[in-house]
This record gives structure tokens, C-alpha cells and sequence, in this order.
């Protein structure tokens, strides 16, 4: 286990405090829970973009063009 320190402003660290108690649980856990979160949510968005950054619009066009064109399944009309 790791040990960070960070600086970070007093009325979040007091949001921080609070929301441990409401919760029975260690800043430590609230902060662990945050951070791996967003880490998660910045690794997708990296993915997707890289993902994106692969494709190309002639492929999707080829892609789209194997979609048969039919009326939609009733109920998915709108």
C-alpha cells in the first residue's frame, strides 16, 4: 500500500470528513473510492479515443453498408 499526501482545499476536505462519518467509513476508503473512479473514467475515455483514432469513415461506410434497410421492428418506430 501506498502512501500519498495532497494538498487540497480546507471546505472539501470538511465535505470529505463529513460524508465519511454519514457513511461509517475511513476518509481513506471515501478518497480510495473517488480516486479509483476516476481513473477508470479517464482510462475508457482513453480507450475510446484510441479506439476511435483506429477506425476510419470509409470503413464505417462499408460497415453500414452491410445493414440491410428494412422498416423498424414494431415497437421501434420512433
Amino acid at each position: 500500500m501506498t502512501t500519498l499526501t495532497a494538498q487540497i482545499p480546507d471546505s472539501l476536505a470538511r465535505k470529505l470528513a463529513d460524508l465519511a462519518a454519514g457513511e461509517h467509513i475511513a476518509v481513506d476508503q471515501i478518497v480510495t473510492f473517488a480516486l479509483a473512479s476516476q481513473v477508470a473514467g479517464w482510462e475508457a475515455r482513453n480507450s475510446v479515443d484510441a479506439r476511435a483514432h483506429r477506425g476510419s469513415v470509409d470503413d464505417l461506410r462499408q460497415t453500414l453498408g452491410r445493414v440491410p434497410v428494412r422498416p423498424p421492428l414494431e415497437g421501434d418506430e420512433l
